[in-house]
């Protein structure tokens, strides 16, 4: 059985087969659902909390 797994930036679940994994040199994984995502997180250094179409946005109220 293949597993889902979610986006480490969106949140979103992410069909088997589809995707990118990203693994740093500490050993920590990441998987995103897209392009878009991977350049959040990792070239442009946003933070999901603080992006308001990802699924861990907070709003400060």
């Amino acid at each position: 059985m293949v597993e889902k797994r979610i986006c480490s930036f969106c949140g979103d679940e992410i069909e088997p087969g589809t995707g990118s994994m990203h693994i740093k040199k500490d050993g920590t994984i990441y998987h995103f659902c897209t392009k878009k995502c991977r350049k959040n997180m990792l070239h442009l250094k946003r933070v999901p909390r603080r992006t308001r179409w990802s699924k861990f946005f907070v709003k400060k109220s």
